[in-house]
């Protein structure tokens, strides 16, 4: 895909240097320099690193169907299934169960279903707001699917450490992304999970935005 565009776009502007970055590499370059490992937990999710070689690693960032876990896709989607058994089995809403159906303006789970079943992406990661707050307010099914999530997170950040051969070192750990900071009891979990997959890590965030470390790029 990335030598398609950079043949169309060589061909479309003839005598310019052309360069292409996945929004991963450019999270990467926004980390700055050295051993470090970026996790983005949004919509979806992946990690990337690069050891004090240069090589990079990267995994996750497949989408809903083949991965993302511990996204806000993921952690949506398995809150309205969570939400929805707890209806068939009580034959009542839970109050997240309510808050998810406030949140998306659905008058029952047949309409969220019909909505999901056509837009899938309009709908899982709109729910995680409502269990972020859920958490925060101690719910305890809210925090147990963020506690999921945050291990699921934690493994990416490994297996991208054991490829690049970074777990015995005082790697930095950059999270970003729009689950990031969202949630207390979520980011507190996360830091948790992280520690437990790379305890000498330390844990950050970007030192520039993309956009910059994409300017920079093109600069140079």
């Amino acid at each position: 895909m990335k030598e398609r565009m950079r043949a169309s776009l060589a061909g479309a502007f003839p005598g310019a240097t052309v360069s292409i970055f996945t929004d991963l590499e450019m999270a990467l370059a926004a980390a700055g320099e050295g051993p470090v490992i970026v996790l983005v937990a949004g919509t979806g999710s992946a990690a990337i690193g690069r050891n004090a070689q240069g090589q990079i690693w990267r995994t996750g960032g497949q989408g809903p169907r083949l991965g993302d876990d511990g996204s806000a896709f993921d952690i949506g989607s398995r809150a309205v299934a969570r939400a929805m058994k707890e209806r068939e089995k009580l034959g009542t809403d839970s109050i997240l169960g309510m808050r998810i159906l406030e949140q998306l303006d659905c008058a029952s789970w047949a309409e969220l279903q019909q909505r999901a079943a056509l837009r899938p992406d309009s709908v899982f990661p709109s729910v995680f707001p409502v269990v972020a707050a859920a958490a925060d307010a101690e719910d305890p099914a809210a925090r147990e699917i963020l506690r999921q999530a945050a291990s699921e997170l934690s493994s990416l950040v490994h297996t991208v450490s054991e490829h690049s051969g970074n777990g015995r070192e005082n790697i930095m750990i950059v999270k970003t992304g729009g689950t990031v900071g969202r949630c207390a009891f979520f980011d507190m979990q996360l830091d948790a999970a992280l520690k437990r997959a790379l305890p000498q890590a330390q844990i950050g965030g970007l030192r520039m935005s993309p956009a910059e470390a994409a300017a920079r790029a093109a600069r140079s």
